[in-house]
């Protein structure tokens, strides 16, 4: 199904589908998780800043945070990108983040996936979960062929978080993302349809 298809299951308010794991699920963000994204962002800035993209200066404000939240609508009703949060069963602790970026169809049927998790949660399984369920919704909902990855080459967490979800890596892409101001190697990832994967046991409630 397509993009603009999922998004029509749900009129014109924010998608509200949740993919469900044994720790953690997944669902489209909303205007009510405002502050507790803004909360963990703050509180794990110095450990996210040097894997990611430079923070504009209103990263942590309201006016930032309604504007990444009406990024990812748009991208949903194009069906050109998928923004979930992760949030714990235990508790509904909002725990990091998973998209599903650049979804291209016609003869390639691919996607981008990037993640984050804040500090306090790190080493705790979440994103591996998570990681496995927005791969179970590209693979099924979407029918997408190819999921793409690609982490900082330093970066050893990233790096097997991957290989435990079952990505294969595929080379060094040179100066591949301006991440923390500086255009920086990446090493490159890619997970098929086809390819086996751990499986986790996925519950799927609108």
């Amino acid at each position: 199904m397509s993009g603009a298809g999922l998004f029509g299951l749900f009129g014109r308010r924010a998608p509200t589908l949740r993919l469900i794991g044994p720790s953690v699920y997944i669902r489209c963000p909303a205007r009510r998780d405002q502050r507790a994204w803004i909360a963990i962002r703050r509180e794990s800035k110095r450990f996210l800043e040097p894997w990611e993209p430079t923070w504009p200066r209103d990263a942590l404000t309201p006016q930032g945070y309604r504007r990444r939240l009406d990024r990812f609508l748009m991208e949903w009703r194009a069906g050109t990108g998928f923004g979930f949060f992760v949030f714990t069963r235990d508790g509904d602790r909002l725990v990091g983040g998973v998209t599903l970026a650049n979804v291209r169809r016609g003869v390639v049927q691919s996607a981008n996936v990037g993640y984050w998790t804040g500090q306090p949660f790190i080493r705790q399984g979440y994103m591996t979960e998570a990681l496995h369920l927005a791969l179970d919704f590209a693979f099924r909902r979407l029918q997408l062929h190819r999921v793409e990855a690609a982490c900082l080459t330093h970066n050893e967490a990233s790096r097997r978080l991957l290989l435990k979800a079952g990505f294969q890596s595929e080379g060094i892409a040179r100066k591949y993302l301006c991440i923390a101001g500086q255009w920086q190697d990446h090493e490159t990832f890619a997970i098929l349809a086809s390819d086996p994967r751990p499986a986790v046991p996925v519950e799927e409630r609108p």
